[in-house]
């Protein structure tokens, strides 16, 4: 998150409308579960209405509108006769296929009254972390803006597995902001603001402003979502607000009723404050939606190689190689106390790697052929932790 500035700036702040959004132009917003369906399952047909009207005036004022929506597995589970969510995955994924067109069809209708059509897009981790895939997302959601069209993004529950899940769609909106180079990021739920702990305690007090972390020294951000629907609490929303700040992308975090006011400056709910600077964003997909499938232990020298000079790690480089990863995967480069320093891409399979450690890439090239004179992770594939 920004810098944390004076009280006298803050205090001056409060009350006016705030410029940042409503000077955005790209805008994403996200809505969880709890604020589109019933607690037993099905569309809230009244509360898509409300969200698409508000979303449907920022297009006819010109402006970029990405929708990342929950609720494909909370949609799905009346038409199956589920009373409650089902925690094995593969009970999610029967109900997110079903919900998932039930959602995307109300919500084509809602916004066939403001003359606009609308994209699914369903994403996994690896449509984001692999170049040519990363590339294909990016040209998909830009050209679906290009057409005038509104993107309605979710993760692809039914094919994803627990290792290649976002988790949430509140991480899953601060990439996709990051990867369409949004202005503004607004993340709804059925709570209006961040408080110091839970609204309902006596003592809580709701946090208007977030300038940096000391901001948020003593926040209790609790567990899950009340209303038992989604996968999501406060706790994934500010991580979500510390993602997309990181890239320089100012959060509004409000209640789904409010999303009219927050929209349009109104000081309601809270606001982080983004930082200044933007980081190249596939390596910021890489460092945020990634999980690694191996790790790579490094040598002192190979650790500053890395991490001091910003260089591609080496074969040389290498002392011992963990986990079953293919070419393309990502990987947590770790120091010799074993804590991570950098995630990359690796060029090599796991099985390829054991004989490789230790030579250089000359000598590999000149014993296996001009194939292997080539990095193990390049430096434009690598970010650092």
């Amino acid at each position: 998150m920004g810098t944390r500035r004076g009280a006298a700036d803050r205090s001056a702040q409060n009350g006016q409308v705030r410029e940042a959004v409503t000077s955005a132009r790209r805008i994403v917003v996200k809505i969880g579960s709890s604020s589109l369906t019933t607690a037993t399952g099905g569309l809230d047909d009244a509360r898509v209405d409300a969200l698409v009207d508000t979303l449907g005036g920022l297009a006819a004022d010109g402006r970029e509108v990405v929708l990342v929506s929950s609720g494909a597995i909370a949609a799905g589970l009346a038409p199956l006769r589920l009373t409650r969510r089902p925690r094995d995955l593969a009970t999610q994924q029967a109900a997110a296929s079903v919900g998932q067109g039930l959602l995307i069809g109300r919500y084509a209708a809602a916004f066939a009254r403001h003359n606009r059509t609308v994209g699914q897009v369903l994403l996994t981790v690896d449509d984001v972390t692999r170049r040519a895939h990363y590339r294909n997302a990016y040209r998909t959601l830009r050209k679906l803006l290009d057409l005038r069209a509104v993107p309605i993004v979710n993760e692809n529950d039914t094919v994803a597995t627990d290792e290649i899940r976002f988790g949430d769609n509140d991480r899953l909106a601060a990439l996709v902001a990051a990867l369409v180079d949004a202005d503004l990021l607004v993340l709804l739920s059925d709570v209006d603001a961040l408080w110091t702990g839970d609204p309902a305690r006596p003592g809580s007090t709701r946090i208007t402003e977030v300038h940096g972390e000391g901001d948020l020294a003593g926040v209790d951000v609790g567990g899950a979502g009340r209303a038992g629907v989604g996968t999501g609490g406060m706790v994934t929303k500010v991580e979500a607000a510390r993602i997309a700040t990181g890239f320089g992308i100012p959060v509004v975090l409000t209640a789904a009723p409010l999303a009219g006011p927050a929209l349009a400056g109104e000081p309601v709910g809270t606001y982080f404050h983004p930082s200044s600077r933007r980081p190249a964003a596939r390596l910021f997909w890489l460092a945020h939606a990634t999980a690694p499938r191996g790790r790579l232990h490094l040598d002192p020298g190979a650790v500053q190689a890395v991490v001091g000079r910003r260089k591609s790690l080496l074969p040389a480089g290498i002392t011992a190689v963990d986990g079953a990863f293919t070419a393309g995967d990502p990987v947590d480069l770790v120091d010799t106390a074993g804590a991570p320093v950098a995630r990359g891409l690796v060029n090599y399979d796991a099985v390829e790697l054991p004989g490789l450690l230790g030579r250089s890439t000359s000598e590999l090239a000149a014993a296996l052929g001009p194939a292997y004179e080539r990095e193990v992770v390049h430096r434009d594939d690598l970010v650092l932790l």
